[in-house]
Parts: C-alpha cells; structure tokens; sequence
C-alpha cells in the first residue's frame, strides 16, 4: 500500500467543478475537496499529475469566516462537500460560477445574476441510490455511500438530502435485511424515492439470480406503493436491469407539475427538487408563445413540453426508457392528438427544427451538439429557451449562437443545494426582432 501524501497549500477560489483551487510549493495547481476560499489547508493528495494535482482537505489551519459544521460530517464529502460553507455563501459561488462561464466567452449577462432558491438547504431529493456496507465483524449491513476520490465505502445512517420518508423507508429495508443475515456481497444497491405525498417506491439490485425473495413481504410498510427485487448481473458493477424477481404492490409514483400529473417507475428519470423545477417552469412558461408550435428537444420524460408546450408539442428524446414514460404520459393525459413523441438523438431529428416554432433544450451537461446549434443557425427561429445544467456548456452554445441571438433574460436555479451542481436559464431571442 502506497504511504499517502500530504501537502499545505492556501486556497485562492471555487472552481466550475465544485473543489477550492491552490497553489502547491512547486508551483502545480491543487485541485481540493473539504476547503474554501482563503483557508490554509492540509491536503492529502488523491491525484497527481505533471501541471496539477487533486486532494481532499484532511485539516483546517486556518478557517474562512464562511465555514460552518457539515450536517453530515462522516459522508458529506461524498455527497454534498459545499455543506461546509453558509447558505449565503453558496449562493454567492454559484452566481459568481455562472457568471465566470460566460466572461469566458466575453459574453455579459445583461442582468444581475440572481440564483432561485426556495430557502429548503436539505431534505429536498426525491431519490437517492444507497450502496451497502458489510461489517465482518458484527456481521451486519449499512447503508453505504462510496468514499469521494476512492472505491472505499463510509457506512451511513442515511442522508441529509434526502426527504425523511427517504431515509426511514432505507432503514427499514436494511433491518430486514440484517433480520435476514444477507450479507454484503450479494448486493449492489437500494435505489429509493417519494413522491410530493410521501410515497415510496424502491428497487433492490442483487448478485444472485436465487436471492430470497420471500423477505419482501417484511419490507412493506404503509407508505410503500411499489417495491421490486432486482437481479443485476454482477460482471457489470451498474446496477441495471438484468431480471425483476420479485415485487411488491404495482404502484408507479405520481406528481403534479403546474397541474399536469405524471407517472414514472422507479428506476426511470424525474426531477430531484420539484419545487424549484416547478418555479424553472414558470418562468419558462412566461417566454412560450400561446400562438407558436414547440419543439421540445432533449425531452426526457416530456416534463416541460407537457406542460408549458400548449397544444401543438413536438418532443424529441432518444433514452428509450425516458421515451416509454413520455408515451405513457401523454397516453394518460389523452393528448395524442396534440403532442408527438420521436424517439431519436436531437442532432438525428432536425427535421423538426423549423422556423415558426418556439425552441426548448434542456440537453445534458456536454450541451448541445454542434448539428443542432448549425441548425438553430440556419433556420433562425424567433426563439429558444435553454435550460441548462452546466453553464460552461450553455456558455460556450450561447457565444455560437451570437451571431444571430441575443440574450433577453436569464435567472439561475438551485437544484441541489449543498452540491456545486447549477442549473441556468437563458431566453434566445433572433437579434433582428
């Protein structure tokens, strides 16, 4: 086993990935986890390379006045390592992080950068997906997250993130599990999420194909609408879908956004944070035309062309399971009529892309791809509405885009508080308008 190495480094700033950026004695950048802005550091270093290096703070020598004491002091690096700073704080670096994005480009926002929140620091995800931790020495299970910068695991009681029903629902699961003595090495995962009402839905991902399922029946609880045992092939170390053993109930989760309900399994995609994707869709809402066609690409599930799309919705979306759950949705809402669903890459369907229609992406975090923002270029629709993960991303599609847009309005969101993940809206609009 390699001795770890240590280094003492003074950190300047907060960079786009979310680490506090230092420089090292020999002049190489360190990239740090665990420290903030103007503290003195010692850093154990998980990475080396020949300009920079990567680490996580292992003690605070000299502290920021915007530190404060993680609600999850064992696990937080592994989940949420900006729950060291103030709330304020975060806000500031997400703000100032969006708006360094764009100054890379030379693009200036024309108006003050403003990052929603809906006050709610934790207790705001709707799933979350729990490894498991086997101690040989009591021989029992925990739950587990994966030890930032290692494949070591930190068991855990639950997460602060997570809603309560969450993490009560995954303790229970654990103590049958324990009553059980399944040990470690048969599982993979506990993938568990609530809808707006408390419902739970959960999947547990086993190794072996004759796992008893007869526990099951012991893991329902009032609050369970659906449970499944999953058989997921152990050479692959995701937990995908090899085989349903079994199942509890058959309830798939519902919920509501802007008065349009909509179902999905639970291994499918939905928002983490509904109340702030809720406000996200609001504001888009008010920059859709009553009057126009939408082309709604990068769909996923349809949670934004479904409800702010109107009545003539073209949604493009390639992920074959987000695509079965649009179908459903729009099925159930009985709008087959006004709402077309085409399953295929955005940049393999710019047949679509025309110039009458009001354009939503809402693409992953690489952005778009370069055939759909040569497309936008050609057709010049009157306007898109981009809703973005990735900023740096955004930016640089924004400053392609340039030649023939500009930037009406833009607000950021935060999703997932306590994290560095941020999600930014931009409304295009065709400059000669």
């Amino acid at each position: 086993m390699k001795k770890p190495v240590f280094t003492t480094v003074t950190l300047d700033k907060i960079v786009s990935g979310g680490q506090a950026l230092g420089t090292m004695a020999d002049g190489r950048k360190l990239f740090a986890w665990g420290g903030l802005p103007g503290e003195t550091v010692a850093v154990q270093l998980t990475k080396k390379k020949s300009s920079y290096a990567e680490g996580i703070v292992t003690e605070v020598e000299k502290a920021s006045s915007e530190r404060i004491q993680p609600k999850d002091p064992e696990s937080y690096l592994s989940t949420s390592p900006w729950q060291i700073m103030t709330f304020q704080a975060e806000q500031h670096y997400k703000a100032a992080l969006i708006e360094e994005a764009f100054e890379l480009h030379d693009i200036v926002l024309p108006q003050p950068i403003e990052v929603y929140s809906d006050g709610n620091e934790y207790g705001y995800r709707n799933k979350i997906e729990f490894s498991f931790w086997f101690d040989t020495g009591t021989e029992k299970l925990s739950l587990a997250f994966f030890r930032r910068g290692t494949h070591g695991k930190i068991p855990v009681a639950g997460t602060s993130l997570a809603a309560a029903t969450i993490n009560k629902a995954a303790q229970h699961v654990t103590a049958v599990l324990n009553k059980h003595h399944i040990i470690g090495r048969a599982l993979k995962t506990l993938l568990i999420r609530c809808d707006q009402e408390g419902n739970v839905a959960w999947q547990l991902y086993v190794k072996d194909e004759d796992f008893p399922i007869g526990l099951l029946e012991e893991c329902r609880t009032p609050s369970t609408a659906n449970a499944e045992i999953i058989y997921s092939d152990p050479r692959s170390p995701a937990s995908v879908i090899t085989k349903r053993l079994a199942a509890l109930n058959q309830t798939v989760l519902s919920d509501t956004l802007l008065g349009v309900p909509f179902s999905y399994a639970t291994e499918g995609f939905f928002q983490i944070n509904l109340p702030v994707y809720t406000q996200a869709l609001k504001d888009m809402q008010e920059w859709t035309p009553d009057n126009t066609p939408v082309l709604d690409l990068y769909s996923g599930v349809g949670s934004i062309g479904l409800t702010i799309g109107g009545n003539n919705v073209t949604l493009i979306e390639v992920n074959e399971h987000a695509a079965r759950e649009m179908h459903r949705n729009i099925a159930a809402l009985g709008r087959e009529a006004e709402a077309k669903a085409v399953i295929a890459a955005s940049e393999q369907a710019l047949e679509y892309l025309t110039p009458g229609a009001t354009i939503i992406v809402d693409p992953p975090r690489a952005g778009l791809h370069e055939d759909v923002t040569n497309k936008l270029l050609e057709t010049a629709p009157e306007r898109i509405i981009y809703l973005s993960c990735n900023p740096v991303t955004q930016a640089r599609d924004v400053a392609r885009l340039a030649e023939k847009y500009g930037i009406r309005h833009h607000r950021g969101y935060n999703f997932f508080p306590r994290t560095p993940h941020i999600e930014h809206l931009v409304i295009l609009e065709r400059k000669n308008n």
